[in-house]
């Protein structure tokens, strides 16, 4: 074969490998949009299904390593925010004139409506506003990774799935608290029904048990639960305590709530005194007392 007839053969298998070595930024910037369009109507179709692996397939690698570590809860609660569902939904995909997504999700009595506006390529990035109805419109952020492109964030909204775990594990911990003082005075209200009732103060927390139906007793006064009755709810051990008065009628209680592992269930112990004043302080795990500082509310209240 002469040179001119080698070189006439090379340049096909040239250009094709050419071809599939031509950076992503290289290619026809309407097959960018669409891709990315398409990236975005199949992570929100998979929120919408409440389906966590294919939802996780469009996150970033380290959003996707964070989000598959979160609780069930907070992964199913990160695909609600993101379809603005309560509950698993249908999704139904359609277009509208300009051959623009539509997607449609069907859960329960709400039915979201998604209309994707043009999208805007820079280089490995992309963002696609998206409208719903009566809502304000938010700008989706799309980044290249892995051959395809992935979730990178919501609006303002940075899609920092570490940090968000940390943010939320922090809301939890605050939401579990307030309940443990609510707790408190769910319990001081059960023994102050519990003196009026029977005309003396119970001995322990066990004596505010439920018992046999119809059979209320000093023993079983059927005030509050089991758990509480056995001194616990929600990783926190409560403890009651008697405070002798001159008689039966002058005996005041001290209640006191404590997490038991420390760090998790919440940081504050709680103390509820003799004058129904709670005290709150991160004790480490150890008992809160009448020393410990006020809550806020209850200074407030002074």
């Amino acid at each position: 074969m002469n040179r001119s007839r080698a070189c006439h053969a090379f340049l096909p298998a040239a250009a094709l490998a050419l071809s599939l070595w031509l950076p992503f930024a290289a290619r026809p910037q309407d097959a960018r949009e669409s891709d990315a369009a398409a990236a975005l109507s199949a992570a929100l179709v998979a929120a919408c299904r409440a389906n966590e692996t294919q939802f996780a397939s469009y996150l970033t690698a380290d959003n996707k390593a964070a989000y598959l570590a979160l609780p069930a809860e907070q992964r199913r609660a990160l695909m609600k925010r993101i379809s603005l569902t309560e509950e698993s939904g249908k999704p139904l995909l359609s277009s509208d004139e300009k051959n623009r997504a539509v997607l449609h999700c069907q859960a329960g009595g709400a039915t979201p409506e998604f209309h994707f506006g043009d999208a805007r390529i820079r280089e490995n990035l992309a963002f696609i506003p998206v409208s719903v109805a009566n809502m304000r419109e938010a700008e989706f952020g799309l980044v290249r990774e892995g051959g395809g492109w992935r979730l990178l964030s919501v609006g303002l909204l940075l899609l920092d799935i570490p940090e968000l775990s940390k943010q939320w594990a922090e809301q939890d911990v605050v939401a579990r608290e307030e309940a443990v003082v609510a707790t408190l005075r769910a319990l001081r209200g059960a023994v102050e029904s519990y003196r009026r009732m029977f005309g003396k103060l119970p001995e322990s927390l066990a004596q505010l048990g439920p018992g046999p139906e119809n059979q209320v007793s000093p023993e079983q006064a059927d005030l509050v639960n089991e758990e509480l009755a056995a001194g616990s709810r929600n990783g926190y051990q409560y403890r009651y305590r008697i405070v002798p008065g001159a008689n039966e009628n002058e005996s005041a209680f001290e209640l006191a709530a404590s997490p038991v592992d420390y760090g998790q269930a919440g940081h504050r112990s709680f103390f509820l005194d003799s004058t129904g004043k709670v005290h709150a302080a991160d004790k480490h795990g150890s008992v809160a007392t009448s020393s410990d500082p006020l809550l806020l509310r209850e200074k407030e209240s002074e």
